[in-house]
C-alpha cells in the first residue's frame, strides 16, 4: 500500500471513529499527518515548498474523504427514513448539508423528515404550547423553498410543498402557484390535481375545483382515483350552490 492510500485510509478510518463516536482531536490528526508526511516545521524555502507539495496532495485525499464522508450520510439517513426513523434521519440530512449544501435532494429529504416529526411533536405536559410542531412545520416549508432555490422546476419539492400548505399549515393560497407549477410540469400527476383542487376549493375559488376534478376523471386510469374525484366534485357543487 503506498503513502497516500495509506493517508486516505487514516482520514477515513478517523472519519469512521466520528461515526462511533470516539473522539478524535485536530491536534492528533496534524501528528499524524505530520508523521506520514515526513513534515515539522519548515523553516527554510526549500523546506515550505516541500511541505506545500506535500499538503496538495493531503487537500486531495481530505477532499475526496470528505465527499465520501457526505455521501455516507445522506445513505445513512435514507436508511434511516425507510425504516421510519425520522428523528435520525434528519440529523444524517443535516450532517450531509455540511458537506453538499447546493443539493436540492438533500433538502428535499429534511423537509420530509421535519413534516414527520412534526406529527411526534406532542403537547405531553398539556400546557397548549405547540412551539416544536409549529418549528418542524416551518423548517420543512424552509427546506422545499431551499429546494427549488437551487432547482426551480424540482417536482418532488413543489408537491411537498403543496401538501405542507394545504393539509399541514392551513395555508391553501401559497400552495396554489407551486401547484400549478408543478402540473406544468407533470401534466399527469393527479395526486397533485387533487390537492389543488383541495387549494381551490379551500379559497373558494369552486369553478376551478370543479375544473380540476373533471381534468381527474379525464386522466386517471385508476377507478378509485375517479371515484374519489367525483365525490370531491360533488362537494364542491353542493357548496357552491349553498352561496
Amino acid at each position: 500500500m503506498n503513502r497516500r492510500v495509506m493517508a486516505s485510509a487514516a482520514v477515513l478510518a478517523a472519519a469512521l471513529c466520528m461515526f462511533s463516536g470516539c473522539g478524535v482531536s485536530n491536534k492528533r490528526i496534524l501528528r499524524m499527518q505530520k508523521m506520514e508526511e515526513g513534515v515539522g516545521s519548515p523553516t527554510t524555502i526549500e523546506e515550505y515548498k516541500e511541505a506545500i507539495a506535500k499538503y496538495q496532495e493531503r487537500v486531495a485525499d481530505l477532499q475526496l474523504a470528505q465527499g465520501q464522508i457526505g455521501i455516507w450520510y445522506k445513505i445513512l439517513g435514507t436508511r434511516y427514513l425507510d425504516n421510519k426513523m425520522y428523528g435520525e434521519a434528519l440529523k444524517c440530512f443535516e450532517a450531509a448539508l455540511q458537506y453538499y449544501p447546493d443539493n436540492q435532494n438533500l433538502y428535499y429529504y429534511v423537509g420530509i423528515c421535519a413534516g414527520y416529526m412534526s406529527r411526534t411533536a406532542l403537547d405531553y405536559t398539556a400546557s397548549g404550547n405547540l412551539e416544536a410542531k409549529a418549528r418542524y412545520l416551518r423548517l420543512a416549508e424552509s427546506a422545499y423553498l431551499q429546494a427549488l432555490k437551487i432547482e426551480e422546476r424540482y417536482a418532488r419539492a413543489l408537491y411537498a410543498l403543496g401538501v405542507l400548505y394545504v393539509f399541514e399549515l392551513d395555508e391553501p393560497e401559497k400552495a396554489v402557484p407551486y401547484l400549478e407549477k408543478l402540473l406544468t410540469i407533470e401534466k399527469r400527476h393527479t395526486d397533485g390535481m387533487f390537492v389543488l383542487a383541495r387549494a381551490y376549493y379551500s379559497t373558494y375559488e369552486f369553478d376551478k375545483a370543479v375544473e380540476m376534478y373533471d381534468k381527474i376523471i379525464a386522466t386517471t386510469t385508476s377507478a378509485e382515483k375517479k371515484a374519489d374525484a367525483e365525490e370531491n366534485k360533488r362537494t364542491v357543487l353542493d357548496a357552491s350552490y349553498g352561496l
